[in-house]
């Protein structure tokens, strides 16, 4: 087993550390293990074979993690909120970048499903923003161009599926799917009407995530 394999799996374990830590209501624990969770993955991306990409996914890891340890204080203040928006906005533009680089055919404007697809997140952007738009007041501009962003990353992964050759083609876009359904609970329980056990559910789903993606990320450039 390589440092890449057995650092994405003690990833897993910490994981479910958190997981049972955020059942169990300790804060405490759960606000000093949160930014010690994504160091994992990166290191697993650090330690894995060097490819055209590598760059784009410790970057997006990076700005993510960033993301993670700003919103940590967004009980302070809400321009720490603001701040941790612009950190995952960045690192969603440098997932779009990465599932953009990817060798990959143009197969997708002939697939049905991935038109399918492509029509499901515009439905799913417009609602959203019919949703939210009235209780955003002064972030109305800011949380626009973040649905607008992730919901690109979303369809580029969608294209990705159909266009990559790898099967792990498939995990990546579960890993962008379960993304956007991260970003959307947490903006539903701030901006629209609370959600029971809303932080368990929003920190589940994002490491849900970040795994797929960094493992579907590496699987997908695993030299043959």
């Amino acid at each position: 087993m390589t440092i890449s394999q057995k650092s994405l799996q003690v990833f897993i374990a910490f994981g479910l550390l958190y997981a049972i830590l955020l059942l169990t209501e300790n804060t405490t624990l759960t606000w000093y293990l949160k930014p010690l969770l994504l160091p994992f993955l990166f290191y697993a991306v650090v330690k894995s074979e060097s490819y055209e990409t590598k760059k784009w996914l410790l970057s997006a890891l990076f700005f993510s993690w960033i993301g993670d340890c700003i919103l940590l204080f967004a009980d302070k203040g809400e321009l720490y909120f603001i701040f941790g928006l612009v950190s995952f906005l960045i690192a969603h533009l440098l997932f779009i970048i990465l599932f953009t680089k990817q060798k990959s055919e143009n197969k997708h404007f002939k697939n049905g499903a991935f038109w399918l697809g492509f029509m499901a997140v515009i439905g799913y952007l417009v609602s959203m923003l019919s949703l939210l738009l009235p209780t955003l007041g002064d972030l109305k501009i800011p949380v626009s161009i973040y649905a607008f962003t992730i919901s690109i990353m979303l369809i580029i992964a969608l294209k990705g599926a159909v266009n990559w050759k790898n099967n792990a083609k498939y995990l990546v876009f579960i890993g962008a799917l379960f993304f956007v359904i991260s970003d959307s609970i947490l903006a539903l329980d701030k901006f629209y009407s609370p959600i029971e056990s809303a932080s368990y559910s929003i920190m589940i789903t994002y490491l849900i995530a970040q795994f797929c993606i960094t493992k579907g990320i590496l699987d997908l450039n695993q030299k043959e």
